[in-house]
């Protein structure tokens, strides 16, 4: 479906919304998050079943917001290998644009080896989304986060996706729906966006200690967890040269479940 489509669908229409500044006011002190994989239609499904219970994030007259990411990674791709490889200590550095709003980050990603997720960031000029080695500030808040020498990182991934954010009315909870998603590589000599057809990735933040009315709509849906990363998947599909077994059968695995959900 297209970013067009995405925005008039008649589900719209039901859910209320919610603004960007309200989102940001909501804070989930014992935050879990669980990441989920599924076809376009059983993503459809569970917005029909959420109308209830959920708002919409809207920026502006936009519901599916516009997101660019750039991945930056060592020459030998480091940061891959690690993941790849199933350290539980591991770290992600990456530029973000919000489309709607123009808004770019420098971002570092940390995962710690209890499985916590720790993220810093901090605005950049957005002319400086492929070149913040060259960028002062940012160079500055890399020497200071980042694990990896600012000299040995460059542009590796782009990936490309429409995000439409959920949160329930208790406002215990938010979700995040990531479709149509394509990866660039920027390293291959001629690269071609890339991507799974119909993969709909879907990640549930939640307040660990309240009910979840999400949860037990993925339980009605059969969708079960599913640990994925964007920079992995989107490496593992667009650089055959890359070591990527473990993720290759991820992405059987995804094919799989893809192929299933359609034909219910």
């Amino acid at each position: 479906m297209t970013y067009e489509q995405l925005n008039t669908l008649p589900v719209w229409q039901q859910m209320p919304t919610i603004t960007l500044d309200e989102m940001s006011s909501i804070k989930l002190m014992n935050r879990v998050d669980t990441k989920y994989v599924m076809s376009f239609g059983t993503c459809m499904e569970l917005l029909r079943r959420a109308v209830n219970d959920y708002s919409v994030q809207i920026i502006g007259d936009v519901r599916a917001c516009r997101y660019s990411t750039l991945y930056y990674d060592t020459e030998d791709l480091e940061m891959y290998v690690v993941h790849h490889n199933q350290k539980l200590t591991r770290q992600k550095v990456r530029t973000r644009t919000y489309v709607e709003s123009g808004i770019t980050f420098i971002e570092v990603k940390n995962k710690t080896n209890r499985g916590r997720t720790k993220k810093k960031r901090i605005k950049i000029p957005q002319e400086n989304f492929y070149t913040v080695t060259a960028h002062e500030e940012a160079k500055a808040f890399l020497g200071e986060r980042a694990n990896y020498a600012v000299e040995r990182l460059s542009p590796a991934l782009t990936t490309e996706f429409e995000r439409i954010t959920l949160v329930n009315h208790a406002h215990t909870e938010r979700l995040t729906i990531d479709l149509n998603l394509r990866f660039t590589n920027i390293r291959a000599e001629h690269g071609e966006p890339t991507g799974i057809e119909d993969l709909v990735i879907v990640e549930l933040k939640q307040d660990g200690l309240c009910y979840s009315p999400m949860k037990q709509i993925l339980l009605d849906l059969r969708v079960q967890k599913f640990k994925i990363s964007k920079y992995c998947l989107g490496t593992a599909l667009s650089n055959p040269t890359v070591k990527a077994n473990r993720f290759k059968r991820k992405i059987r695995m995804i094919k799989k479940i893809i192929n299933t959900q359609q034909n219910l």
